[in-house]
């Protein structure tokens, strides 16, 4: 069974080889156009420069995202449930945790290593009375996800709702700079990762249970410095597709939600520090999202209330007109 420690030394050198040619580049700074509307009041570009080491930490992000969404009020669309949340330290896996929990689920978050921050998120769950069980490990390793589906199920006593949200992204301005262990890790945390899970959970679902995707805007319009990430983004589409098809004789749901700019950790772990100033902008908003924009449509998706007739679908949150 691979270690978190293991991962987080390959993810770490792989970000460390693309800092190098960052520092070495001369290219200029992409133009950008000026936003259509700010939107909401939130942070808006330009941004604080700011680089951070693999896996990333919310707690250092500043300005910090916004996860709490406290004008969103719960009316029991989860009662009873419990779901699982890969990558659910942060970002917007934090955010889906801490709206779940407010909707009546009982929550697992599965993260990496960030210890900190899953405990922040861990409080905020709590927060909302509902328990929260936090389970280190690498969802690249299908026995890890085994094993962590039983844990859930022993102290939570089901499962009903898997998110698949824990990614690795690395930008890269040539093809040439991805090389096979870049690739490597790319597909096996952001698509062996999806696939490991659903195979964890599946035993234990019912019908009226779902598996719910973190895809992205990528997936469709594709990234010029995102080649193998926006390549996982596109088999997650196709995944989500198979697997609804596959799942629907048992009642099973299973859709996705395809963000644009999210303001999380994963950005500044990716990026050179100048370059996340202009995070967002070309949005028609002209920023990034907050979590807790993106979290409310994990919710209408999770819930059979709102959505029973709903599966095969990837909903795009992008801020971006035209995308699909």
């Amino acid at each position: 069974m691979s270690s978190p420690e293991h991962t987080l030394k390959k993810q770490r050198q792989l970000q460390a080889q693309q800092d190098q040619k960052d520092a070495q580049s001369t290219q200029d700074e992409p133009v950008t156009h000026q936003p259509s509307s700010p939107g909401a009041d939130y942070p808006t570009p330009p941004l604080p420069p700011q680089h951070q080491t693999k896996p990333g930490s919310e707690k250092d992000l500043r300005p910090a995202p916004q996860y709490e969404a406290s004008s969103y009020q719960g009316s029991a669309k989860l009662a009873g449930k419990v779901a699982v949340i890969t990558g659910g330290d942060s970002g917007i896996g934090r955010a889906v945790a801490v709206l779940f929990a407010r909707e009546g689920a009982q929550v697992a978050i599965i993260y990496l290593c960030e210890e900190a921050d899953a405990q922040q998120t861990k409080s905020a769950v709590e927060a909302e009375g509902q328990k929260c069980v936090c389970i280190p490990g690498d969802v690249k390793d299908r026995e890890f996800c085994r094993q962590a589906i039983e844990q859930v199920v022993d102290q939570l006593g089901q499962v009903n709702i898997l998110v698949n949200n824990a990614a690795f992204q690395e930008h890269a301005p040539s093809l040439l700079d991805i090389s096979p262990e870049r690739l490597e890790e790319t597909f096996k945390t952001n698509v062996y990762g999806y696939f490991n899970m659903a195979q964890a959970v599946l035993p234990y679902l019912q019908a009226g249970d779902c598996i719910l995707n973190t895809s992205s805007v990528t997936a469709t319009s594709g990234n010029a410095e995102l080649i193998d990430y926006s390549s996982t983004k596109g088999a997650i589409n196709s995944l989500t597709y198979s697997l609804a098809s596959n799942l629907a004789p048992q009642g099973i749901r299973v859709n996705g939600v395809a963000p644009g700019p999210v303001w999380t950790p994963l950005n500044p772990a990716d990026r050179p520090a100048e370059d996340l100033k202009q995070f967002g902008k070309n949005t028609l908003f002209g920023r990034p999202a907050q979590p807790e924009e993106l979290a409310p449509a994990y919710v209408f998706l999770a819930s059979s209330i709102c959505s029973s007739y709903i599966t095969g679908a990837i909903l795009p949150i992008t801020g971006q007109a035209g995308q699909s």
